[in-house]
């Protein structure tokens, strides 16, 4: 991770591809006297689906490109031709990133290389006229729409995966000691803050290999969110093992001993089982004459705790360090962030339809199912819109509308199409869509004044 470049929070708009429309099509060929319908079905839209990639550290391209889309369907052909389906969308994150939806409700968390999970399902392609001829009706003049794909805005937030976390005040030389242990190159200047950004090594010692994250200097205060200090506690919560580096001088009023207390609160405020993960404390800087004092006084202090002393700046005892820290990583297991309160949202089933009335007394019937219902219909074929009014009959959408005192001339807006009521789902209907269950739209004004002799007429009553 370079300064600069790191990004652990971002939102994305996901649509999953529609599904591809169904033909309407008959086999025409000669000598073939009934050649029937051959109209084939359209193709499956694309999934989009989340992927752990181990070697992204940060959001920052998904930043830059929050908007994907899966491919869509391609539509059905003539002799029975099926679309060919829209390729799935993958979206590589990296390892350690946590799915919200926008309400922030947890769906999945991505630890595992490889893991994979679907946050939108592409829409099934329309079925075309073959599909639909049955005994009664040989020659079927009706082909679907495809399904529209899922939409969602998602939440990702990454929680960096590392085996051994670098802690400590500003200054204390967590950016120097990643740098001599792997290929990192933090930026290091002599002033405190000079890491912005947390940075994720490579550490190779004695054949075993780990990954150390080097957190920004956390300041008093920090688990109650002064600072930045909640925005970097966060990625210390899968570190393994801490490494708690102290600067033999200590931190602006603070002395070393003093200093290494307060972080240990910080920790234990933030996160008690951060405050319970082995630490080791290392007093840095051992080229400096206070560093020897502040290591005797550390270690008589912090009697339960490894002490060590070391140079990040000479490498002197740096090897010593990693011998601590590759024995304790081989007694730690690998932790899973707590989830106790983060259980995958599972969804109540849903009405298919909901019917409610604004103030301009306009029907509004919403609902998933009966969205679909409308978008995979084709208003410019007679049976289909004879179709969807059956299915509206069925599913009790009808009843409903009369339940709710829907009266001719009111008008019915669902899945984003206007219609006009007069209360004719008569099946034997004329066969057109602009006489199949609907009339004339009424304007504003008319249907004003039909609210006001409804509302008077319930008055005398």
């Amino acid at each position: 991770m370079q300064s600069g470049s790191f990004l652990d929070r971002v939102k994305i708009y996901v649509t999953a591809g529609k599904g591809g429309d169904g033909c309407l099509s008959f086999r025409r060929e000669k000598f073939i006297e009934f050649g029937g319908p051959n109209g084939g079905c359209g193709g499956r839209g694309g999934d989009v689906i989340l992927k752990a990639e181990p070697n992204l550290t940060t959001l920052l391209e998904l930043a830059y490109h929050p908007h994907i889309d899966a491919p869509n369907g391609e539509k059905g052909g003539s002799y029975n031709k099926t679309g060919r389906a829209g390729e799935n969308r993958y979206v590589l994150v990296p390892c350690g990133t946590i799915v919200r939806n926008l309400a922030g409700e947890f769906l999945v968390d991505l630890t595992q290389p490889g893991q994979e999970f679907t946050v939108a399902r592409g829409g099934a392609g329309g079925r075309g006229n073959q599909s639909f001829k049955t005994q009664k009706n040989t020659a079927p003049h009706i082909a679907e729409n495809g399904q529209p794909g899922e939409e969602i805005t998602l939440l990702l937030e990454l929680k960096i995966l590392a085996d051994l976390g670098l802690v400590g005040f500003p200054n204390a030389g967590k950016s120097t000691f990643l740098s001599r242990i792997s290929a990192a190159r933090p930026r290091i200047a002599d002033y405190p803050f000079t890491t912005l950004n947390p940075n994720l090594g490579i550490t190779l010692h004695k054949g075993i290999s780990f990954a150390t994250a080097d957190i920004p200097g956390i300041i008093e205060g920090a688990s109650e969110g002064k600072g930045l200090g909640i925005q970097f506690l966060k990625h210390i919560e899968r570190t393994r093992v801490l490494l708690h580096l102290v600067d033999p001088d200590g931190f602006d009023d603070l002395s070393a001993e003093k200093s290494v207390k307060v972080i240990e609160k910080e920790l234990k405020n933030f996160n008690k089982k951060l405050y319970k993960k082995p630490r080791i404390i290392v007093i840095n800087k051992k080229d400096l004459p206070s560093a020897e004092k502040a290591y005797k006084a550390i270690s008589k202090k912090f009697k339960k705790q490894k002490v060590l002393l070391m140079s990040a700046a000479t490498g002197e005892g740096v090897d010593k360090v990693l011998d601590e820290v590759v024995k304790i990583l081989a007694t730690t297991p690998v932790e899973q962030l707590d989830m106790t309160e983060e259980k995958p949202v599972v969804h109540k089933v849903e009405p298919i339809f909901t019917i409610t009335r604004d103030e301009d007394d306009v029907v509004h019937i919403t609902g998933k199912k009966v969205e679909e219902f409308i978008a995979m219909t084709n208003f410019n074929q007679p049976e289909a819109v004879t179709r969807l009014k059956g299915i509206f009959k069925k599913i009790g959408l009808e009843k409903a509308l009369l339940k709710q005192g829907v009266q001719d001339g009111d008008l019915l807006v669902v899945g984003g199409k206007e219609f006009e009521w007069n209360g004719d789902f008569d099946e034997e209907a004329p066969q057109s869509p602009q006489h199949a269950g609907y009339k004339r739209r009424t304007t504003k004004a008319e249907r004003l004044a039909k609210r006001k002799a409804r509302r008077k007429k319930s008055t005398e009553e």
